[in-house]
């Protein structure tokens, strides 16, 4: 499904759905449930052992300000940024601060919310993260983002649990394309998501499962890394963690 993040507002569910499956349908794309597209006897990737590990927990930083280096912005433009900051929480899962989106501060259906950190540069590796979705009325949850090169250029990995659904997309040019989904559902709560890029292989992970395997070619080359959420999701994150395969410069706390 290709998908511009402008406008007001967004159709219904429902619709959403069946274009996406009529979209995939089209297009080849497999919509699987259960072990996620391309998992079915195959083996998970090789992963070599990393060169660097960043991670940030949290704990160090003000609350209600950002880490160093990490920054707000949005795919769709011409709305107010959504607030994301340090907060206290005392069901992190670790510590007591987690990094979150707290406010959006607009109410566009298609507005994709950005936070990352130029403190790293990724092309290969594992990233890890920790979150619990909050709040949404459209959507909620969120995710990772990664190879990401501006507001409009990226990968990113979500979970939806108003959907049931793990999804991974390429966003090119402000344009959202869906490239694999897996039916899940999580219990409310926080959970781990991991991501593993090699080249133009993809894995995607819930919770220690591999629900997405596939490749994709848009984006060869090294980016930031960050989290991601749309429109109205009001989501918590802990312990985002980067694995860097190759020689990568990286610093985090």
């Amino acid at each position: 499904m290709r998908q511009r993040a402008t406008g007001n507002g967004m159709p219904g569910r429902k619709v959403r759905m069946m274009l996406v499956v009529a979209l995939g349908l089209a297009a080849g794309l497999v919509v699987a449930c259960g072990a996620g597209p391309g998992t079915e006897g195959t083996k998970p990737l090789a992963v070599p052992a990393a060169t660097r590990t960043i991670a940030w927990d949290f704990e160090d930083v003000p609350a209600g300000q950002l880490p160093e280096g990490w920054h707000v912005g949005a795919t769709g433009k011409g709305r107010p940024l959504a607030t994301w900051e340090v907060v206290p929480d005392e069901s992190a899962p670790s510590g007591k601060q987690v990094l979150a989106l707290t406010r959006t501060n607009h109410s566009s259906g298609r507005t994709f919310n950005l936070c990352w950190t130029d403190r790293v540069t990724f092309r290969d590796g594992v990233i890890r993260v920790k979150f619990r979705a909050n709040t949404g009325r459209i959507d909620q949850g969120g995710g990772i983002t990664w190879r990401f090169q501006d507001e409009d250029n990226y990968y990113v990995a979500r979970f939806n649990p108003l959907e049931d659904n793990f999804r991974y997309y390429r966003v090119k040019d402000g344009w959202r394309h869906l490239l694999l989904s897996a039916d899940v559902h999580l219990e409310p709560g926080w959970h781990q998501m991991k991501i593993v890029q090699l080249g133009n292989r993809f894995e995607g992970w819930l919770d220690g499962k591999r629900l997405l395997a596939g490749t994709d070619d848009t984006f060869p080359g090294a980016g930031k890394v960050g989290l991601w959420t749309k429109a109205d999701a009001v989501t918590s994150f802990d312990d985002f963690t980067v694995e860097l395969f190759g020689d990568d410069p990286g610093e985090g706390k």
